[in-house]
């Protein structure tokens, strides 16, 4: 048994070896069409480094021809495929900029923007990406307002902006947590006027009313009276908008003491 696996290796070994040598004869030779062919041939055998590393070289020879607008086109999916976005969007963008009437170009710009999409970073980090992807996005929508991927896209921006949502809900947060009332009360307005949809309206409010009441107890007197204010205004606004609020109950009391101080 032990002597096949060693065997078995061996070949390994020897037929990687043969492989590499034909590859570096490959990328030696004069003989382009050969390169293109074989780069081709690779990236259908999805090896997209070799396949890549070809088509790099073919590039200035083949710009202006058939061949040259597809070895742009697959350079972009090589990238694609190795899940480097931030090149493939630059090689998708420049791919519809330089043949614009190319049956490919759509493809081309959403896919520029999708990548933008996929490169998106997760809520906790900088969202800068976030927003380049919705305005990649959004100028694919105008380019194209007729293209059968705008239901895709506009799914894209929903789920992005829901990422942004979800950012400044936790800085908000993090204010509450921090007793950093006025910064957390500014916060969460924020929020609501960015995303006056957000599912998160009613906790939005709830906190509002506590943050709004904390305030007012860490404030100076003279400014007691609008933040009780303040805090009494986010629980009608909170009553108002879900009155089967399950934190109604909850805030009475809240809303009752903010009041008492407010007739003394």
């Amino acid at each position: 048994m032990i002597r096949k696996l060693l065997l078995s290796l061996v070949i390994f070994l020897l037929l990687s070896l043969v492989s590499c040598s034909k590859y570096q004869k490959l990328l030696k030779s004069t003989d382009n069409e050969l390169k293109y062919e074989s780069a081709l041939d690779y990236f259908e055998k999805k090896d997209y480094t070799r396949s890549l590393e070809l088509f790099d070289l073919l590039q200035s020879f083949y710009r202006g021809t058939s061949k040259g607008e597809e070895i742009s086109y697959r350079m972009a999916y090589c990238y694609y495929n190795l899940k480097d976005y931030n090149v493939a969007s630059f090689y998708f963008k420049k791919h519809a900029e330089t043949y614009p009437t190319s049956a490919r170009a759509e493809e081309c710009a959403f896919m520029n923007a999708y990548c933008y999409y996929l490169d998106s970073p997760r809520p906790s980090l900088d969202q800068s990406n976030t927003i380049l992807a919705i305005k990649e996005l959004q100028a694919f929508m105008d380019q194209y307002p007729g293209s059968s991927r705008i239901a895709e896209c506009n799914t894209l921006i929903d789920n992005l902006r829901a990422k942004l949502e979800e950012k400044d809900y936790n800085i908000a947060l993090l204010y509450l947590k921090m007793m950093d009332y006025q910064a957390a009360i500014t916060s969460f307005q924020n929020l609501l006027r960015k995303y006056p949809d957000t599912e998160r309206g009613e906790d939005v409010l709830q906190k509002m009313v506590l943050a709004n009441y904390e305030y007012a107890e860490k404030s100076i007197a003279d400014k007691q009276k609008e933040r009780y204010e303040a805090a009494i205004e986010s629980y009608n606004n909170l009553k108002f908008q879900y009155p089967e609020s399950i934190y109604l109950k909850s805030l009475e009391p809240v809303v009752a003491k903010a009041r008492k101080k407010l007739s003394n």
